[in-house]
């Protein structure tokens, strides 16, 4: 924000918030302090000693929701003489959010992954984003088995990018992600019903490149299927076997 725009009791809270959160982060402690609360198993473990190297996917969650927080801050001033009401309206959809973003950053200073994705694994820390969605998501999981937490976590930041598109863009009534594990692949698909989309000219563009990216960092590739009024397929698939 510009230098001579005022803070208030919100922007202080999160401000304050953010700095205690991305201390957590900094100094590598919430993996160790939450060591004791882990189940046993060798899988666990490894999730939690690999959350230092994952710490780029705060970007991908909280960090996007406070970029579009910004975005709606500057747009509630331009109201406040014009739209007094509207600008009301406006800063009271600004406080839930950030204060979904703040749970958000909570959830990853604990450990970089979301907790239920360290305890519990995919499926249900993606049942858990899909009960906070605007529209109905199903999950559904077929034969998954332990695999490398960096896998692990580009297939769960790559879904909810992907969910985020949908509940951005596609105007869709529902979802569905599917987690499928065979022939040594680890694959997902988010599917929705909303408008679709020509992929060729957002090829660079919704997030897919990101996730694109995410996943060709550990040689997996990114398929789109979408065509206006058809809804959107998105498929990733990376090899778990190495």
């Amino acid at each position: 924000m510009p230098p001579n725009d005022p803070m208030n009791p919100s922007k202080e809270r999160l401000v304050r918030d953010l700095a205690s959160q991305a201390g957590l982060v900094a100094s590598g402690t919430s993996a160790s302090s939450r060591s004791s609360a882990l189940r046993s198993d060798g899988w666990s473990r490894r999730r939690t000693r690999s959350a230092a190297g994952s710490r780029r996917n705060i970007h991908d969650g909280a960090q996007q929701q406070l970029v579009a927080l910004s975005v709606k801050t500057r747009l509630a001033r331009e109201l406040t003489g014009a739209r007094p009401d509207k600008a009301a309206e406006m800063l009271t959809q600004i406080d839930t959010e950030i204060q979904t973003a703040l749970d958000d950053l909570r959830d990853l200073a604990r450990g970089i992954y979301p907790p239920l994705l360290v305890d519990k694994g995919l499926g249900a820390a993606l049942d858990a984003q899909a009960r906070r969605s605007p529209i109905p998501i199903a999950i559904r999981t077929d034969g998954l088995r332990p695999v490398r937490p960096e896998v692990e976590a580009a297939v769960y930041f790559s879904c909810l990018e992907a969910l985020q598109n949908v509940a951005k863009y596609a105007e869709a009534s529902s979802a569905t992600v599917i987690l499928a594990q065979s022939n040594g692949h680890l694959t997902f698909e988010v599917v929705d019903d909303g408008r679709g989309f020509d992929p060729a000219s957002h090829a660079n563009g919704t997030g897919l490149q990101g996730i694109a990216d995410r996943l060709g960092a550990l040689h997996g590739d990114l398929t789109v299927r979408s065509e206006p009024g058809a809804g959107t397929r998105v498929r990733g698939r990376i090899d778990v076997r190495t």
